[in-house]
This record gives C-alpha cells, sequence and structure tokens, in this order.
C-alpha cells in the first residue's frame, strides 16, 4: 500500500474532479474511478499536504454516484476544487 500526495486536481467544464495529480509521481495523474477503487479497497491512500498537516482523500456517495472529496476545514466545500488543475 501507497501513501499517496496529492497537490493537483483534474475537473470537468462543471468543476468535478477527474484526476488526482502530483507531477513529477509515477502513479500521477489517476482517473477518478481508479482512485476510488484503490481508496475502497484498501489498496492505496491519498492524502493532500498543506503546510498545517495533511487532510485525507475520501470516497463519498453522492446524488449522482461515488466521488471524492476532502475536509480540511468546518465549510461545506469540496476544498480539492481549491487545488490547481493538473
Amino acid at each position: 500500500m501507497a501513501d499517496r500526495p496529492v497537490s493537483r486536481t483534474g475537473k470537468d467544464s462543471d468543476g468535478d474532479i477527474t484526476s488526482l495529480c502530483n507531477p513529477g509521481d509515477f502513479w500521477s495523474p489517476r482517473k477518478k474511478d481508479d482512485a476510488i477503487n484503490d481508496i475502497e479497497s484498501g489498496v492505496h491512500t491519498y492524502y493532500v499536504p498543506w503546510t498545517s498537516g495533511r487532510t485525507p482523500i475520501r470516497v463519498v456517495n453522492g446524488a449522482s454516484g461515488k466521488y471524492l472529496r476532502t475536509d480540511r476545514d468546518q465549510t461545506d466545500r469540496n476544498n480539492l476544487n481549491d487545488l490547481p488543475d493538473c
């Protein structure tokens, strides 16, 4: 199992996360569905490193299916949207 840092995200035209990225890492970019499978099966974990610590990326069951998100702060916003594009 690998613990993979994420510094960028791919997004579609609606702003939905489509991939996780960390430039220079062999696994990057990782498609959303593959990352979801990695997390749910326990093969890999993904996290966002911040200067104040790290935030795990988790899988959420939404109205339109599974998606990736973080909960870095007390807002209901998905902080993955704040990362630069891949």
